[in-house]
This record gives C-alpha cells, sequence and structure tokens, in this order.
C-alpha cells in the first residue's frame, strides 16, 4: 500500500540488495526473527509442559508479551523520533537477549516460575516496541522511496523464511533438550541481530528537537496525523481487529494442539510452521499481486478472500485431521502478509521523515493494542468453554476483519493516491466518497 509508484520488485542488482547495509538489515531481522520464532514455539510450551500452567494463564503470558504496546506504545514513538535510530535498536536487541537467557539459567538452577515467564515477557515486550518503531523509521533512512515496496517485500520474505523454519527448529529443539533450555536459540539471534545491526556505516544524525515542544505536544501531532488520515484510520481499525483475533489464536493454538489433538511438540511446530510458509508465499507474492490488481483494491481482496479459511482451525481433528489447522494457518497468514507489505510501505512513503517515529507508534498503539486484549479473550474462553471453542470464536472474527475496508473508500479505488495527494487525503473532508484514482 504505497502511493503510484511501481510495486514489481526490481532485479536484486539495481533493487535495494545491492546495499550493503540493508543487506546487514536482512540479516540481522533473520537472525532475531528466527530466534524469535523458536520462542513462538518454545515459551508457551514451557507453561504447558514444565510448569503445567492452566489455559487462562497461558493465554495472560501472551498478553503479557504484547502489553507493551498498550503501555508505552504513543510516547515510543516520541522518543524514537528525538533519537538515532540504529543505536536504539541495538540496545533492544541486547535487552531482549539477556532477558530471555535468562529463563534457561533458572530452569538449569529449578527455580522457574510463571511470575519469572511473565516479567520476561513484559520486559522483551518492551525492548521489542522502542526495536520495531525505531526499525520502521530506519527502514526510510536506509533506501529511497521507489524502493520501499521491495525492500519492505525483501524484509517480509526474510521474517516469513523464519518463521517457516523457527517452529519447527522450535519444536525439535523442545523434544530435544525441553522447552525452556530451546530459549537459548532465542538468545542466541537477538545477540547475532545486534552484531549485524552494529556493522551498519549510514550515518544518522540526531533529530533536531523543536525548540519549546513537550512529549505530550509530540505525542499529539503523532495522533492528529494518524486520525486526521482517512485512510490510516480504516487500516489502523482493520488491523487492530486482525490482531485481535490472531492473539486469541497465538494463546490457544498451543494448549489446542497440545491437550485436544495430543500432538508431540515436534510435530506442534511443524504445524505452526505452515502458517509461515503461507506468509512466505505472500510476501513473494505481495507485489506481483498489487501490479496485477491495484495496490489499494489488494489491501481489501487479501482479507476478503483469505479470512473463510480461519474456519478450518476448529475443525481440525486428531491425527490427519490436524492438517486442516495447518491448511487454515498457511492460507490466513498468505493474505496477512500481502496486506502488510503493502500498508507499511504505503504509511512509510506518505509520513514526513520528522513524524516516522510516532506515526508508526501510534498505528502500533492502535493496531497492537489490541494483541494482550485478544491473547485474555483467547485464554478466558479456552479456560471456560474449551480450546476449540475458542478457536471457534477466533475464526468468526476473521470473517469480519474485511468489512471496515469494504466500508471505506479503498473499496473504490485501484491505486493508493500519490504523494501530494496522499498529503491532500490526510485532512477531513465533507466528501470521503471521492478517492484519489478511482477503479
Amino acid at each position: 500500500m504505497v502511493h503510484g509508484m511501481p510495486v514489481i520488485p526490481r532485479p536484486a542488482a539495481s533493487g535495494p540488495l545491492r546495499l550493503r547495509d540493508f543487506r546487514l538489515l536482512l540479516a540481522g531481522a533473520a537472525a532475531g526473527q528466527l530466534g524469535a520464532q523458536v520462542t513462538l514455539v518454545a515459551l508457551p510450551l514451557v507453561a504447558v509442559l514444565e510448569l503445567n500452567a492452566p489455559a487462562f494463564q497461558v493465554g495472560l503470558l501472551t498478553a503479557a508479551e504484547t502489553a507493551a504496546f498498550l503501555l508505552v506504545g504513543l510516547p515510543a514513538g516520541a522518543w524514537v523520533d528525538r533519537m538515532r535510530k540504529l543505536p536504539l535498536m541495538i540496545r533492544a536487541d541486547v535487552v531482549r537477549a539477556v532477558a530471555m537467557a535468562s529463563i534457561p539459567l533458572a530452569a538449569v538452577a529449578g527455580v522457574l516460575t510463571m511470575a519469572q515467564l511473565y516479567l520476561v515477557a513484559l520486559v522483551t515486550g518492551v525492548a521489542t516496541v522502542f526495536f520495531d518503531v525505531a526499525h520502521q523509521s530506519f527502514v526510510p533512512h536506509l533506501l529511497p522511496k521507489d524502493q520501499l515496496v521491495p525492500g519492505n517485500g525483501a524484509l517480509e520474505t526474510i521474517r516469513s523464511s523464519a518463521q517457516v523454519a523457527g517452529p519447527g527448529l522450535g519444536g525439535g529443539l523442545v523434544q530435544l533438550l525441553g522447552a525452556s533450555l530451546a530459549i537459548v536459540a532465542d538468545a542466541v539471534g537477538y545477540l547475532l541481530s545486534a552484531l549485524f545491526l552494529w556493522g551498519i556505516k549510514q550515518p544518522e544524525s540526531r533529530p533536531e528537537r523543536v525548540a519549546g515542544t513537550s512529549l505530550r505536544q509530540d505525542i499529539g501531532e503523532g495522533l492528529r496525523f494518524v486520525f486526521g488520515h482517512r485512510l490510516l484510520r480504516v487500516i489502523a481499525v482493520t488491523t487492530g481487529l486482525a490482531n485481535f483475533f490472531t492473539a486469541t489464536l497465538m494463546a490457544t493454538q498451543s494448549v489446542f494442539l497440545v491437550r485436544v489433538l495430543g500432538l508431540a511438540p515436534g510435530v506442534v511446530g511443524l504445524v505452526l510452521a505452515a502458517s509461515a510458509v503461507g506468509g512466505l508465499a505472500g510476501a513473494l507474492c505481495a507485489g506481483r499481486l498489487a501490479a496485477r490488481f491495484g495496490q489499494a483494491r489488494i489491501i481489501w481482496l487479501s482479507a476478503l478472500a483469505t479470512g473463510p479459511f480461519a474456519l478450518l482451525w476448529p475443525l481440525a481433528g486428531r491425527g490427519a485431521g490436524a492438517a486442516l489447522f495447518a491448511v487454515g494457518s498457511g492460507v490466513v497468514f498468505f493474505g496477512a502478509v500481502v496486506y502488510n507489505v503493502a500498508q507499511v510501505s504505503f504509511r512509510q512513503a506518505l509520513c514526513p521523515p520528522r513524524l516516522l517515529g510516532r506515526m508508526n507508534a501510534t498505528l502500533r498503539f492502535l493496531m497492537w493494542g489490541t494483541l494482550p486484549l485478544g491473547a485474555l479473550a483467547g485464554g478466558a474462553l479456552a479456560e471456560a468453554f474449551g480450546a476449540r471453542t475458542a478457536l471457534a470464536w477466533c475464526a468468526a472474527g476473521f470473517l469480519v476483519v474485511p468489512l471496515p475496508l469494504l466500508l471505506s473508500p479503498l473499496r473504490r479505488m485501484r491505486d493508493l493516491p500519490a504523494a501530494g495527494a496522499a498529503e491532500d487525503a490526510s485532512a477531513d473532508t465533507t466528501d470521503p466518497a471521492q478517492p484519489a484514482s478511482v477503479s
């Protein structure tokens, strides 16, 4: 979702991969994401298998991982806009590595508790908020605007590739070493990410402070930019809904796969890897799909066409029936990644550089702030009615996700506004039905 620029990625020789610093950014993303995907499998299994936590506590753990988006999401953007992005990302990686390393150390010492898991989840969540906001604001610093779509496509490809390999690797490590020791892979991944980022040489000056502005005023400016832009508003609502139900899925899937379907940890990892296979395919196809159908149109088409496959989750059964869960995840996450590549590129292209951190943080607060709420809802539903019922509610939710898009001006647009039109669209008009580019 980017203003009228070509969306077909260029060959590596002329695209963003020709840049050494961008390749280091990709390498850091690969290391950090691979470790994080191992933990996506291993951390809930620590609670389920080693600490015998009930379903609600597993949901609470998932909520703790994402609570930071509600707690520090808005001020994080204002702080990031006042700081150099690269050193901030490196420090966040080191904090996450140390926090994750504490879990296997406590397990070996025999003192690991759910309280420590909650604390680690909160600390890594706060560090992740700052890392992610700085990372999305740093990409436009490395790449020109006409390279943002292929650049973000490359980052999504790396992330999806890690999501393919990570769950299988995580399940295997859990089966081989135990869930808590498998988390060592995450700590190592974050350290490697920090080392790759350390090698980036692109000059980055400290942003200039506007005299007389306060943190509250900076946050308010970011809020006004997002809420004043009709396309950003509908993207925020849609993504917030999708993330709410995704968190419901994340909070219940481990309980469902282990306790309802009776799968071994290694098989759990393989089933969860299916979503990443779909995501990888989405990252590879996003540019071509946007070129074929239009960048605005692909936003709602991706959600509308893939969301119904979530209904396969509660239909999954033991044995071969677990394949239904894998197929549903693969198709749903294919659509999610196509959507993400487009909307992130659009946001980066239309926003003034001085507001990037606040714009990204405001949207993260609105879109990712629903994650802890969805996780708590999933844990509560699974505890009260069972994991299969919780997944049924989650699947029904994915059918609702495209509705804000279908009721917005995006439904009548083929492509998103160009730079000048995007700035004009940031102000509300009395006739929101007039898109910048109508199909």
